[in-house]
């Protein structure tokens, strides 16, 4: 009877792992079935799939009487703002993009010590002026010796100096802006420990603008200090500003590009740091030469960039710019006329990228 009963508990248990290993097995089919589901409605970007864009070759274009020159607005004056004082900091005056105004308060610094000290060296020198009074008495009487008298002055403009000392720690920690502009960082928050020289923000003044061009080696003599100049931003199409040349390289670089900036006020502040500018100068007779579209730009007018098509790969290619108008940015060196250049679609490019043209 037991050994029947052992042998009914064995195939029980034999039949319950049986069903388990079934169940376990069904379960992962399931979960394999549903990743494969899964996978297949997921969209990968194939990384070798060709990009469509559209390119063309520099061609031979004729730029009209007025010369341009493509550049970048940079800030007048751009600075990273530093402490003289030592502490935390109890308060903060401004939050990134604010604007501010020369001599504003930015940030207080803990100055509950120096005020202690403050009122310590003046009862200090309150007690040695006395102390001089009764001395100068008693030198008079010959009470005492002349020597004596000196000592005292002498100790009194020691804490005099002292006290200036503290003063002006005191004045540092209220902490002021240097000059007006757009709080563009911050570095600190309440509760900062700053030392001497600790960068707090960084003040960005665009109420005037340089504009930085590279003129080719040829046009350099066109341009005087302080010139009046038009000057014109990509962002507003037939609107002139009123610039005036400030500075004039007088070292050109490998390519022969001389740097010249233009300073333009800014007083709307419709113009901003960065954006695409260009100067125009009246020429005595147009000139053709070899140019791209300006679409084709990817690159800074500091260091202008196109992408090229070669073996059906995007290449970013560098290049020198010379005279440009509305449309088009004359290539000094850099392209040839054989090359295709991506003036469509390069948004998507990068470099290296397989492309295909329509």
């Amino acid at each position: 009877m037991e050994t029947t009963e052992k042998k009914n508990n064995l195939s029980r248990i034999i039949i319950l792992s049986i069903g388990a290993i079934l169940l376990i097995g069904f379960m992962v089919y399931k979960l394999l079935q549903n990743k494969e589901e899964v996978s297949e409605k997921i969209y990968i970007h194939d990384t070798e799939a060709a990009i469509l864009v559209e390119a063309s070759n520099p061609e031979n274009h004729t730029f009209e009487k007025s010369l341009n020159f493509l550049g970048t607005f940079d800030p007048n004056k751009q600075n990273m703002i530093g402490s003289d004082a030592q502490g935390k900091i109890i308060r903060v005056y401004f939050e990134e993009g604010d604007r501010i105004a020369t001599g504003q308060l930015i940030a207080k610094v803990d100055d509950e010590m120096l005020q202690l000290q403050l009122q310590n060296a003046e009862i200090g020198i309150e007690g040695q002026k006395k102390d001089d009074e009764r001395y100068d008495v008693l030198s008079k009487d010959k009470v005492i010796p002349g020597v004596q008298s000196e000592k005292t002055k002498l100790g009194i403009r020691s804490s005099e100096i002292q006290k200036k000392q503290l003063l002006k720690q005191i004045r540092n920690a209220s902490i002021k802006a240097p000059f007006g502009g757009i709080v563009t960082k911050k570095m600190v928050e309440v509760g900062s420990v700053i030392g001497p020289g600790t960068p707090l923000l960084e003040i960005t003044d665009i109420s005037s603008l340089k504009l930085t061009v590279n003129v080719p080696e040829r046009d350099i003599l066109k341009f005087k200090l302080n010139q009046q100049v038009e000057v014109k931003a990509d962002v507003y199409e037939g609107k002139s500003f009123s610039g005036r040349v400030v500075n004039i390289g007088v070292v050109a670089d490998r390519s022969h590009n001389f740097k010249v900036q233009i300073l333009v006020k800014n007083g709307k502040q419709e113009l901003m740091a960065g954006m695409y500018g260009s100067v125009s100068l009246s020429n005595n007779q147009s000139k053709t030469a070899l140019a791209i579209s300006r679409k084709a730009l990817v690159g800074s007018s500091k260091n202008p960039q196109v992408y090229v098509i070669r073996n059906g790969k995007a290449v970013l290619t560098s290049f020198n710019a010379g005279t440009s108008d509305a449309n088009y940015i004359e290539v000094v060196s850099g392209l040839n006329p054989s090359d295709r250049v991506i003036v469509k679609g390069q948004v998507n490019v990068q470099n290296k990228s397989n492309v295909k043209t329509k």
